[in-house]
Order: C-alpha cells, then structure tokens, then sequence
C-alpha cells in the first residue's frame, strides 16, 4: 500500500554519525531525505564529498547551510541533530517550538540534572527550560510507549548502549547490587567515536596498532551511566569506567566485571530473555560465546554474553556495538520508526 512520505533533515551532516544518518535515510521506504545541513560544506553536491553515498543520494542534492531559524520555518517535520554538545540546543530550541520532532545525538539532553552536566561538560547548561520535554531513549529499555509522544528525544552515547543494554535488566530485576566501585566496566571504541577531525593523536601512524586508555576517571559519559542505573536500581550505583581507544574504525566491546557470587548465569540469561523477547536487535549469545566487533559492525544489533567465574565470585559481561549505528545513527533511526508507529526494522535491514 502506498503512504506519504514524512520529510527529515540532518545538521551537521559531515561527520562520520551524520554521514551515516544521511546514508540510512536516503534508503529509508518512509522517509524523504530534504534536507542535509553543513555549515562547512554547503553549496557542494552530498555525492561528490561523501562517495560512498553515490548512488544512494540523488547527484542533485546539496549540503545546505543550516541555521536554526531557516531549519525551523523549513516544512521539514522531523530533524536529526549530528552536532556537538552545547551547539544542538541552539537548533533543539527553536526547532521544537515550532513543532518540529528532534532526535538529538549529542549530549544536551542526555542528563536530567543541571548541576552534573556543567560539572561534566564544563559549562552551564545550554537549554534547561528543555529538559522536561526531553526523552533519554534506548528503545529495549523502555518500559511504557509514553516517550513516543515527545517532541524532543535525546538519543545516548555508544558506550553507555553498550553497557545498559545488558546491565539495565539485571539492576531492575535486584539480581545486581554492587558496591561503589565494585561494578568495574572497561570498554574499547574505535577511532570513530573520536569523531572526524584532523588531530595528531588521530592519525594513522599514531593510532595503528595501538590502544590507548584515556578520560580515566571521570569520562563525560560516565555521569550518563550512573544516571540511567541509579533510576533502574532505585538508588545510586557507582562504576569504575575505563574507555580505550583500539586500532579499528567503528566498533565497541566492552567487558564488565562485577562480584555476584550467588547469581548463576543461567539467571542472568533468563533475565534477558524475559526483558528482550521479540526485539529485533538484540542478540544473546550463549555462555562462553564472546561476542566479536566485526559480527556487529555495519549493523544495528546488540550482541551480549555472560560467564560466572566461581574462583572469583564474579560475572564476567561482554558486549559489542558498531558505534555508528546502534551507538549512534542506527539507534537514532530505530527511534524514529518506534515514535512514528513504523516497523522498528524499517530502513535497518
């Protein structure tokens, strides 16, 4: 059966999540692709400077610059905001004050609390009046479909999906309740998630064979951790969080260690199974199957695995996504077609 066409744009289109966004959307069966923003680009044709969307796009259309005022009045109803902290708000604003659907990828609305963001990010924050309407979106993690009637949904980070998606269930259901600093999460991104910039630490020869940990102790995505597993947990849950930088594009895997002497991982996968039943992009692998980054990359899936280590009393959690997509772009899209009644998969096959 035939259906209309809702229109979507994407700002800050040239980097690596908004490159991704615009190849999504492009073959997207629901969605007519209007606008590609870029302040940096705009003028030249989308084909000629991301080739890999030859084919994909049409050779006509034009990174367009992009200000919140011209994007607001646009009859563009639902925009996707590839931008960096503190920029997104200038567009989130008027955006949805003209009744327009935002799907954030920055972290602007990613925390509720005012004062943890400025300690974070270094500044106030940039749109508080906001955050009321702001909706903190992993769609397995939902547990009503209240969040699809907002106007403004803050889609999170790469490593903190990595780490929810098998954590959130366990923390609900009680089976978890670590000390501060027992529950110890080492994660390993791949150079994308630095986002496209020409830095010396990001060049070929410096990154080539070479993981690097960095941000310790206090990475900004740490604050967006606690947070989601604080309101799971009914009460504070303190991590030890530990990112690296690993020699591959796109990619995370990441490995939680947590004491849990008398949980079994057949309770853990039960839990799992019960939470994710029926979601098209989860994966559960079996105990002593370790998820690998190159299964997940170019996809939308989640893949997880448990082991029960009983020298140690310990559980041994590993997860892998590709942060472009499922960290990213991927999930941004997956909520769309959640918020929009459409098929969760749709543009995502």
């Amino acid at each position: 059966m035939a259906h209309s066409l809702t229109k979507v744009g994407v700002i800050g289109a040239s980097g690596y999540t908004g490159e991704e966004l615009v190849r999504l959307l492009a073959r997207h069966p629901r969605v007519e692709l209007a606008a590609v923003c870029s302040r940096t680009l705009a003028g030249k044709a989308v084909a000629d400077e991301i080739p890999r969307l030859r084919g994909m796009v049409s050779p006509s259309l034009q990174f367009t610059p992009s200000s919140p005022a011209e994007c607001a009045q646009s009859d563009v109803a639902v925009w996707f905001l590839a931008l960096p902290h503190g920029v997104a708000a200038e567009y989130a604003r008027p955006l949805v004050a003209a009744g327009k659907r935002v799907l954030d990828l920055s972290a602007d609305f990613r925390l509720q609390d005012v004062v943890t963001y400025q300690k974070y990010y270094g500044h106030p924050h940039p749109a508080p009046e906001l955050l009321a309407q702001a909706r903190y979106v992993i769609p397995e993690l939902q547990l009503n479909d209240d969040w699809k009637r907002a106007s403004l949904i803050a889609c999170p980070g790469c490593y903190p999906t990595s780490i929810q998606v098998p954590l959130i269930p366990l923390l609900r259901a009680g089976l978890l309740r670590p000390a501060p600093g027992q529950l110890v999460i080492n994660s390993y991104s791949g150079i994308s998630g630095a986002g496209k910039k020409a830095e010396v630490a990001y060049l070929f020869c410096e990154r080539d064979s070479s993981v690097k940990a960095y941000g310790i102790p206090g990475h900004r995505h740490l604050a967006e951790i606690e947070e989601a597993f604080a309101a799971a947990a009914g009460q504070p849950v303190i991590v030890q969080f530990n990112p690296h930088l690993a020699p591959m594009h796109r990619g995370i895997a990441t490995t939680i260690v947590v004491p849990a002497p008398q949980v079994t991982a057949a309770q853990v996968e039960a839990c799992w199974q019960q939470a994710y039943a029926g979601r098209p992009f989860i994966s559960i692998l079996k105990s002593g199957d370790f998820p690998d980054t190159a299964h997940v990359a170019t996809t939308n899936r989640v893949a997880f695995s448990v082991v029960a280590d009983a020298r140690t009393g310990n559980l041994i959690i590993t997860s892998v996504i590709d942060n472009l997509l499922k960290g990213a772009g991927g999930q941004a899209v997956q909520n769309l077609n959640l918020m929009m009644g459409w098929e969760e998969t749709e543009g995502l096959r």
